[in-house]
């Protein structure tokens, strides 16, 4: 095998193990051939990894009477309290914290599952409650650029915030009008990443300028998904 390729072959493979189902054997009809997962498929993969690790939680919180919607209520306040943190200045317990919540956000979905009784409310309150934590934590962020005298840095967090906001605007819209628009490459699990590794790391102004840039091109992939399915569908 060509070096090259067999080092890109050997860089997925941890990618890949995340996927449930083999990719060796190719689709139906591909005529055998390999395909590698795209990204929104690695992102359900893993998704459906963190749960599993989570379910043994979400079943004792389950026997100990919790529900799903407390634990999202709960996450709200340790988002509150992560931004709290930050207007401190104590990034990094916020940054752990919000990287924290960010796995409740997660475990909720599991409970509401476990329980056999995941509700149309509970995906409402959940959502609500994810836009409501990351403006929050941007207001914080913010205002500690603000409180620095990185003005510029201030007014790219309320890109971030907008960008952030339209990710899930755009496709909230969208499956109103029938298309499905799932592609992104940031969606909410990686703005969350992004964020806690800028406050984890001391690179924050860097993670919040990313994340602006991504969510703007995400919005652009989701606004020509919406344009190519609902043209479609006519």
């Amino acid at each position: 095998m060509i070096p090259a390729v067999a080092a890109v072959k050997r860089g997925w493979e941890p990618a890949v193990a995340f996927w449930p189902h083999r990719i060796d054997e190719g689709e139906p009809g591909s005529g055998g051939r390999r395909h590698l997962p795209d990204l929104e498929q690695l992102r359900q993969a893993l998704q459906h990894r963190l749960e599993r690790v989570l379910a043994p939680l979400a079943a004792l919180l389950r026997r100990l009477g919790a529900s799903a919607d407390q634990v999202s209520v709960t996450g709200f306040v340790l988002n509150v309290a992560a931004a709290a943190l930050i207007v401190t200045g104590d990034l990094v317990a916020a940054g752990a914290l919000y990287l924290f919540a960010g796995l409740l956000d997660l475990l909720d979905g599991v409970l509401a599952r476990a329980g056999g009784k995941p509700t149309r409310f509970g995906a409402f309150l959940d959502s609500t409650l994810d836009r409501a934590s990351e403006g929050v934590v941007f207001a914080a962020i913010g205002y500690r650029f603000a409180a620095e005298g990185a003005a510029v840095d201030a007014g790219i967090v309320v890109l971030a915030l907008l960008g952030s906001f339209l990710v899930s605007y755009v496709r909230a819209r969208a499956e109103g009008l029938g298309a499905k628009c799932r592609v992104g490459i940031a969606t909410r699990a990686e703005r969350v990443v992004l964020i806690a590794l800028g406050l984890l790391g001391g690179i924050l102004p860097e993670a919040v300028r990313l994340v602006a840039l991504l969510t703007a091109f995400t919005v652009a992939q989701r606004i020509a998904c919406a344009r190519r399915e609902l043209r479609a569908a006519r």
